[in-house]
C-alpha cells in the first residue's frame, strides 16, 4: 500500500476533519468572548468573527502548500495587525505621467480582440474571487482556483452538518 492510500484511510487527516476540529475550536473560543449577541452590532461583529474563523480554519487546514491559503492567513493577519493599531490602511500610489495608479499596475491598454478581451476580463474577475490571485498566471490561476472552489465546498458541507446538528 503506498502512503497516499493509507493517509486517505485515516479519517484524521483528512480536509474536512481538519477543518472541522479547528472551526469548533474557534466558535468555542467566540462563544466564551460574547456568548449571546443583543444588539445589532454586536451580532454583526459575531458573525465576522465566524466568518474569519471559518476561513481561517480552512486555510490552516489546507496548509502552506497552497498560494491562496498563505493569502488568506496573511490577509488575516494583516487585519488583526490594523485593528491593534486602529489605523487605516495605508494605499500605495504611483505617479505615471499625469495619472495615478494602485499597485503599479499601468493604465495603458493594448488594442486586442473581442475574445481576447473577453477571456482576459474572466481572468481579472476570477483574480479577485481567488485570495492571492493577482500575482499568479493563468496556469497557476486555475489550478489555485479549481483546488480553492473544493475547499470551500468542504467548508460548507462541514457547516451545514454543524448547523443540522445544533438545530431543532
Amino acid at each position: 500500500m503506498n502512503p497516499r492510500h493509507l493517509s486517505s484511510l485515516n479519517p484524521s487527516s483528512s480536509l474536512k476533519s481538519r477543518f472541522t476540529k479547528a472551526f469548533l475550536r474557534s466558535l468555542l473560543k467566540i462563544n466564551k468572548k460574547t456568548p449571546f449577541p443583543y444588539r445589532p452590532k454586536e451580532v454583526f461583529h459575531r458573525c465576522r468573527r465566524v466568518k474569519v474563523a471559518a476561513d481561517k480554519s480552512l486555510a490552516c487546514a489546507v496548509g502552506s502548500r497552497r498560494a491562496w491559503s498563505r493569502a488568506m492567513l496573511c490577509k488575516i493577519r494583516r487585519r488583526a495587525l490594523r485593528r491593534g493599531r486602529k489605523q487605516r490602511p495605508s494605499v500605495r500610489r504611483i505617479i505615471v505621467g499625469n495619472q495615478t495608479t494602485n499597485w503599479g499596475y499601468c493604465l495603458k491598454k493594448k488594442k486586442m480582440s473581442d475574445d481576447q478581451e473577453v477571456g482576459i476580463d474572466q481572468a481579472s474577475k476570477l483574480r479577485k474571487l481567488v485570495p492571492g490571485g493577482e500575482a499568479m498566471d493563468l496556469c497557476s490561476l486555475l489550478d489555485e482556483a479549481a483546488h480553492y472552489i473544493k475547499c470551500l465546498n468542504t467548508q460548507v458541507q462541514v457547516m451545514r452538518r454543524i448547523a443540522n446538528f445544533y438545530s431543532p
